[in-house]
């Protein structure tokens, strides 16, 4: 096994002849569907992670709708959580779920339980992604058998990138989100300096999350002298693009101008000329206002390296369940191998 992936299969795993569980697991949801013909995703749920006990109630709630029961026996699973996958045992970042991966197969009773970084996950889906699945911001030109990048803030900051390898592609298992974040101009700096009060260590996923627009808002109201009112990342964002608050709007500003300079940070350390690809929950929700924010021009932003970038296509990913497009890619390789 790989570091990327882990896997437990049962003696004499079987072909393709059942419906196939697949489920993205996140800070805050667990996403299921069954995949009944290679790429066919049906019966998609989202469970809220914080409903659930443990990773394996929230499996068998799952399982136990009659639309899933009525389908017959499930076999295989594939799943991509917001966790490194080292081993066995997942304990998630950014939630109190649990577990061993052998001891959920012989509860849920599977054959086959494969559990992947859910970034390496999205990463694998990217060459299968449909042209109506993302949109490009900026300009820029994908070069052909080129690496990828991808990056996305949500829950957490999650970051990989897919590499050509032989006519086909490896997936970094990337924990890039918790690289030390680097400021870039002034008031990224008293920023920086406003979120040390709180954390020794502050990484990029520390301003590039859920948690990070509400850290953002509370140092810029910090700055400039200014009441903080105790608002949630998605009342921020909302706030913003209905043009009702100038601190919140700012607030959108800056953390698009630091997923630019993340951004092109991959860019340039993987070659990334095939593009860079931007996931998460965040970003998709703020529609034609990421398009106008500072994020492509800060992408670019790397002085001797600004013709480069240039080149280089950033896209947005809008397909609604793009994870599962990998993880059925990584199960179909498995049990065909």
């Amino acid at each position: 096994m790989t570091a990327s992936l882990h896997a437990h299969l049962a003696p004499h795993a079987s072909p393709f002849d059942s419906a196939r569980l697949l489920a993205d697991v996140g800070g805050t949801n667990a996403r299921f569907a069954l995949e009944r013909a290679p790429g066919r995703c049906e019966e998609v749920q989202v469970l809220a992670c914080d409903d659930h006990a443990s990773f394996a109630d929230a499996m068998r709630a799952y399982l136990a709708s009659p639309a899933v029961q009525a389908t017959g026996p499930v076999r295989h699973a594939a799943v991509a959580i917001a966790n490194p996958v080292d081993g066995d045992q997942i304990r998630m970042t950014n939630h109190h779920w649990q577990f061993s991966i052998e001891a959920v197969r012989r509860e849920i009773g599977l054959e086959t339980l494969l559990v992947v970084n859910d970034f390496y996950a999205l990463a694998r889906s990217l060459p299968h992604l449909p042209e109506s699945g993302k949109v490009q911001v900026g300009g820029g030109v994908a070069r052909a058998g080129a690496p990828l990048g991808l990056l996305g803030a949500g829950t957490g900051l999650g970051v990989s990138g897919l590499i050509p390898a032989g006519g086909n592609w490896t997936a970094l298992n990337s924990e890039g989100g918790h690289v030390t974040f680097a400021p870039a101009n002034e008031l990224e700096v008293a920023i920086l300096q406003y979120a040390w009060r709180e954390f020794e260590h502050v990484s990029a996923e520390r301003f590039l999350s859920g948690a990070g627009v509400e850290l953002i808002y509370r140092a810029l109201a910090h700055v400039q002298g200014k009441v903080s009112e105790n608002l949630s990342a998605p009342e921020i964002s909302r706030r913003a693009l209905a043009g009702e608050c100038a601190l919140s709007d700012q607030v959108v500003d800056v953390f698009c101008g630091m997923l630019g300079c993340a951004a092109g940070n991959l860019a340039v350390t993987l070659g990334a000329q095939g593009g860079v690809y931007i996931g998460g929950g965040i970003v998709p929700r703020l529609g034609e206002r990421f398009a106008s924010s500072p994020f492509r021009q800060r992408f670019e932003q790397k002085g001797r390296f600004a013709s480069y970038l240039a080149q280089v296509p950033t896209y947005v990913i809008t397909a609604e369940y793009p994870a599962f497009l990998g993880v059925s890619a990584v199960l179909a390789e498995k049990l065909s191998a």
